[in-house]
């Protein structure tokens, strides 16, 4: 659970990339760079959703 106090709302943060050397190429089952890629998915879609909440409160 967060420590934000209620009624705020977080705009989301993007996951930080792998580096360079943080993927060995040998096809691991659990890749950084798959893994990543489906964090960065859940941020594109929590931001989407997030300002659309944004717009809302707007009006």
């Amino acid at each position: 659970m967060s420590d934000l106090t209620p009624g705020l709302d977080p705009k989301p943060v993007a996951p930080t990339p792998p580096g360079p050397d943080d993927c060995c190429h040998s096809g691991c089952t659990w890749c950084v760079l798959d893994l990543y890629q489906e964090e960065l998915e859940k941020y594109r879609e929590a931001l989407k959703q997030w300002e659309a909440r944004q717009k809302t409160r707007q009006r």
